[in-house]
């Protein structure tokens, strides 16, 4: 116990040294003149960043209320403290591996040059032709940063109640580091390969939703299956789903008409898309669970929306109306489907991240390939639709082989599994000496 009190007070440390260093990297303060800043969509970015920064707390709730009682508080603090580390991560190396200089042959940039950026070196200064061309590039790295943090907290759904916290924390770090910024830099950076493929993501759908999937997928796999799984998993409070997904749904217009940069007709778009797919998402999932037989629920209500946002989100700004809403029908009975199958298997993504989020991911990956305007396969175009498919081979053998090591890295270091007896009382009383029942005594000892 000492030895691990001793190793979080050297990364306090750390911590601190690497502040004071920070001071002395030389931001680029400033810009304000820069005559390529559009102040409109400075303001709806700055709304937009805030509104993604929503999205995780939103997740906390989201995720809270499914699970058992005695793991809400450590299921949402494993959302909130991403809003922290990462914060920490991107600013020191994170963005610029994503958006650095590209490391790569021309056109098939790997990674960001992890100096280019490091510490948000000259970051605070003008606008970026080919990554902020209308707002400060700080602005860019913020709002950028708040899909990085959502992006493992959609993870934690799959090993729900089961993950030591501190490990944890360290495997969001090497995933941030190692799966996600490279995975950024392919999709969105000018050199990026799939970007130079021509795979259209218009806001996260790859990068994200379908990461935090496959990342998911193999999570379950590697810790294993609950010491009660096979027994019915109640959600403790489904008012907190009911909520999380309303504000799910509130800060997802700041993730997708958010991508379109600035205040324009894109956005209008997207924003437009977002609510419709989302509206027949959650519709067509209650109607077919109706259609076996079941009755309507709020939590059927609310994992069919998260679905349908899910799926729009790389289609948002390069489809029309009526795409959006065949995306939306689609991913939700697909989504529901991947649920039922995951159900009869002994896989146990406890919240079903992979069947939601990943499927979701999916499907509209490859429906944008498909509605896209001008270069969908409905337009006769077959290009689009073929590199998406190889991205998609490509994106699922990178994230989950990559996901899969990370695991076991972190393992080596930190045991990433609860033992049995903290699994049983629950990980807000293990890890965390609290309980959401206000019943309890602070001074419980393991």
């Amino acid at each position: 116990m000492k030895n691990a009190n001793l190793s979080w007070l050297f990364i306090l440390l750390l911590l601190i040294v690497v502040s004071i260093v920070g001071v002395f990297v030389p931001s680029g303060f400033g810009g304000l003149d820069d005559p390529n800043i559009v102040t409109g969509d400075v303001a709806w970015m700055l709304t937009a960043t805030a509104l993604v920064l929503l999205m995780t707390p939103g997740l906390a709730f989201f995720y809270g209320g499914m699970v058992n009682p005695k793991n809400i508080l450590s299921t949402m603090l494993q959302s909130f403290i991403a809003m922290g580390l990462i914060s920490v991560v991107w600013v020191i190396v994170g963005f610029s591996l994503a958006f650095g200089d590209s490391i790569g042959p021309e056109g098939f940039g790997l990674f960001g040059n992890p100096a280019t950026f490091f510490m948000f070196h000259n970051v605070c200064g003008n606008t970026d032709p080919n990554l902020s061309p209308t707002i400060p590039l700080a602005l860019f790295a913020m709002f950028q940063l708040k899909f990085a943090i959502i992006t493992p907290a959609l993870i934690t759904g799959s090993f729900a109640g089961r993950v030591r916290f501190r490990a944890y924390m360290l495997f969001m770090v090497l995933f941030i580091i190692f799966i996600y910024a490279p995975l950024c830099h392919w999709t969105w950076h000018p050199n990026g390969f799939l970007r130079n493929w021509g795979v259209l993501d218009f806001a996260g759908g790859t990068v994200v939703h379908m990461s935090a999937g496959f990342a998911a997928l193999a999570g379950a796999i590697f810790l294993g299956k609950r010491k009660d799984f096979g027994t019915e998993l109640k959600p403790a409070n489904i008012p907190f789903v009911l909520l999380g997904a309303g504000m799910l749904w509130f800060g997802w217009f700041g993730f997708n008409a958010g991508s379109a940069l600035g205040a324009n007709s894109t956005a209008a778009l997207a924003l437009m898309n977002t609510n419709t797919a989302s509206a027949a998402a959650m519709l067509a999932y209650l109607f077919y669970d109706m259609a076996k037989g079941k009755k309507p629920s709020s939590m059927g209500a609310a994992i069919g929306l998260v679905v349908g946002l899910v799926a729009i989100t790389p289609a948002a700004g390069f489809v029309n109306v009526g795409s959006s809403l065949i995306i939306g029908v689609i991913a939700a009975i697909v989504s529901n489907i991947a649920i039922e199958l995951r159900s009869k298997t002994r896989l146990d993504d406890t919240l079903d991240v992979f069947p939601a989020h990943g499927m979701g991911g999916i499907v509209g990956m490859l429906l944008t390939s498909v509605f896209a305007e001008d270069v969908g396969l409905i337009h006769g175009e077959t290009t689009t639709f073929l590199y998406h498919l190889l991205a998609l081979v490509v994106v699922a053998l990178f994230t989950f082989g990559g996901a899969m090591l990370m695991y076991k890295i972190t393992d080596m270091i930190l045991a990433m599994r609860v033992s049995a007896q903290s699994e049983k009382i629950g990980l807000d009383l293990s890890q965390h000496n609290e309980s959401y029942d206000f019943e309890y005594k602070s001074d419980t000892k393991l």
